[in-house]
């Protein structure tokens, strides 16, 4: 895979989702907590997106391709193991080239290692193979960020609607999408959004929670973008990715 870095147009869909005006007090200790936890991270989130926005016009299709693979170990697992199991890939000298027996040994910090390391291979295939196209330039051919996940959706192998947002919304693609994971769902069950946390998720239930979730982050003032990483602070006390 080349590592030549490009500049390539990226909406200011991240970068332009300020805060706006809160149009109302908290109507319960737990939207409270969400309130007094956007206060203490809002200037951290900022920042973190910012990360993702230069990574997506400095970072090279190697880098984007990590990013890519980090999220195809999320499934699971938690952030920090998928991120550690990413991190021993990359060390052994393996994320562009290992195969599925190479790659399974290294994951495992993660669940499922045999599945994970064959979706890694078929991406790798389907993105850095001899005359495939990179991923931007696959990202870039549908006007919308929501075309873009269902498009990642049906072409790469393990990647649901959950993984794609969160892949998307990490290269600096924010425009109406949400990472529904465990997380996320139990603070929207604290807030009376949803009666209970879905078993599973099918497209429809994931777009019509997703749709819920944005309303209610224009009604009080948080952005879409940034309300996820507001109820991943509440659950595990930090600001990753």
């Amino acid at each position: 895979m080349s590592t030549s870095r490009t500049t390539t147009f990226l909406p200011s869909e991240c970068a332009d989702a300020a805060p706006v005006a809160r149009t109302r007090a908290p109507r319960s200790e737990a939207e409270a907590a969400v309130f007094a936890a956007y206060g203490a991270v809002r200037e951290r989130i900022h920042a973190r997106i910012g990360e993702f926005i230069a990574l997506w016009e400095n970072g090279s299709e190697g880098d984007i391709f990590s990013e890519l693979v980090f999220c195809l170990l999320t499934p699971g697992s938690k952030a920090r193991s998928a991120s550690r199991a990413l991190d021993a890939i990359t060390r052994a000298g393996l994320l562009h080239g290992g195969g599925v027996s190479e790659l399974a040994p290294h994951f495992n910090t993660v669940r499922f290692k045999n599945n994970k390391a064959l979706n890694v291979v078929l991406a790798r295939e389907l993105f850095c193979g001899c005359g495939s196209r990179g991923i931007r330039e696959c990202l870039l051919q549908f006007p919308t960020t929501p075309e873009r996940r269902d498009w990642l959706v049906q072409r790469v192998r393990g990647m649901g609607y959950k993984e794609a947002s969160h892949f998307l919304r990490n290269v600096g693609f924010c425009e109406g999408i949400s990472i529904l994971d465990r997380h996320v769902l139990k603070n929207l069950l604290a807030l009376g959004l949803i009666d209970e946390i879905p078993a599973s998720l099918t497209r429809k239930r994931y777009l019509a929670i997703e749709k819920m979730m944005e309303s209610y982050s224009g009604e009080i003032g948080i952005p879409l973008s940034h309300l996820d990483f507001v109820f991943w602070y509440k659950e595990t006390g930090e600001i990753f990715k």
